[in-house]
């Protein structure tokens, strides 16, 4: 694939390593602009949906890969399609709803119509009127179908590309990360239990960031500190794929009160008390196999969420620069109970744009943003831990974050 001139002509990233950020690039529109190219048009799987979300034909789902839209449907065969939300006339947007069941698409423009597979159907007048006007003699229907992405389907999970030599999707996890997810994703039937959704105003990658760091949560979120769910002392690992872009935090609840790791820290409140302790009804679940929350970012496009019985997959959406779409979908599993079902959904109440410890981190990364905004040429100092990139076996690091923009420069070239 060609690239065009990197990027490094323009912005110069001063340090050679990744442990030193530059401002700009959470700020700059052309560094935006090539992350679409590079990245979400690039050779790597973005999520898209789930299998249970259209579960017949001709149900359907649309969403993003970075700023295109894109539509996931079921066919009569039951495949699962990944098609652009974008008519092959005139570029229309054919598509507004959010889901639905549809046993083909019509473009509202011009009436081109397009089956369940994106394949061109039906052309008004394709042929003129009364021997006037029409398609020139050589026009092909199944030249001008819609934009079909390839697309990967792993126990349930929906992840598709533009890109034509987008690797095989086993090897673009890798072992460590195929392991973790399949955890959580094991081809058990998913049941979803509801949806969240907000624009946050900070640039897409700080979202990546604030979950590839195992520093912030038992300092940031008072329930994390208080409770023992995510402590700078709780037994705890970090861990990454072969190129360091994908990572896991992986961590085992203690059960809180005071001690080193709450010293000096102004979030935790000693005396806090739950008027309703059924928020921290935890049942051990056979399948996390030790492991109490794994926190699992897949770059570019999802988080992957199990924190206690709460279970619930973070689709980022980039709108510019400067904020991003966050979409949780909160799950559960066609075989559980009706008592295990209502304890993920109170227990969701943790996360999601009001959650009792999510609502910190929107919050914060807004906060990033208009700091980074006011002086673009500095840069950020993550080098807790060191500047290496390794895993870990402690919170009190920030490799994770390292290892992600050392694989971000080279696909940027920046």
């Amino acid at each position: 694939m060609n690239h065009p001139q990197p990027i490094s002509f323009v912005r110069q990233w001063r340090d050679p390593g990744s442990s030193r950020i530059p401002y700009w690039l959470y700020t700059d529109p052309e560094i935006y602009r090539r992350e679409q190219e590079r990245i979400f048009n690039g050779p790597h799987w973005n999520y898209v949906a789930l299998t249970a979300e259209i579960p017949h034909a001709g149900d359907f789902k649309r969403t993003w890969i970075g700023e295109r839209s894109v539509i996931v449907v079921r066919d009569e065969e039951g495949n699962v399609n990944v098609v652009e939300n974008r008519c092959a006339h005139r570029a229309t947007q054919f598509c507004q709803e959010h889901s639905g069941n549809r046993k083909d698409f019509i473009c509202p423009y011009h009436q081109w119509s397009y089956d369940l597979q994106g394949n061109l159907q039906g052309v008004p007048f394709m042929r003129g009127i009364k021997g006037k006007g029409g398609m020139p003699a050589d026009f092909k229907r199944e030249n001008h179908g819609l934009t079909k992405l390839k697309v990967a389907v792993h126990n349930g999970v929906i992840f598709a590309s533009f890109h034509p030599d987008v690797p095989d999707f086993k090897e673009f996890l890798g072992p460590t990360m195929l392991k973790y997810f399949e955890r959580v994703f094991d081809g058990r039937e998913l049941k979803v239990l509801g949806y969240n959704r907000q624009r946050v105003a900070g640039n897409w990658k700080l979202i990546h960031e604030n979950l590839k760091d195992c520093y912030h949560p038992g300092l940031l979120h008072t329930w994390f500190v208080n409770y023992g769910l995510w402590r700078a002392d709780n037994e705890s690992q970090n861990v990454m794929d072969d190129l360091h872009r994908h990572s896991a935090m992986v961590t085992v609840r203690n059960q809180g009160g005071q001690g080193e790791a709450t010293t000096g820290v102004s979030s935790f409140r000693a005396d806090m008390a739950l008027n309703d302790g059924r928020f921290l009804d935890v049942e051990t679940e056979p399948w996390w196999d030790g492991p109490t929350a794994v926190i699992q970012s897949i770059f570019p496009s999802v988080i992957m969420q199990q924190q206690i019985n709460s279970v619930a997959v973070r689709q980022v959406i980039p709108r510019g620069p400067k904020a991003f779409d966050y979409i949780w979908t909160h799950l559960g599993f066609a075989d559980d109970t009706p008592e295990m079902t209502e304890r993920r959904l109170r227990q969701a109440n943790l996360f999601g744009p009001a959650g009792f410890v999510s609502a910190d981190d929107s919050e914060i990364i807004g906060l990033v943003e208009e700091g980074m905004v006011q002086d673009p040429e500095s840069e950020t100092f993550c080098e807790l831990g060191g500047r290496e990139i390794a895993d870990t076996d402690t919170h009190i690091s920030e490799t994770l974050i390292r290892g992600m923009y050392e694989y971000y420069r080279k696909v940027m070239e920046v």
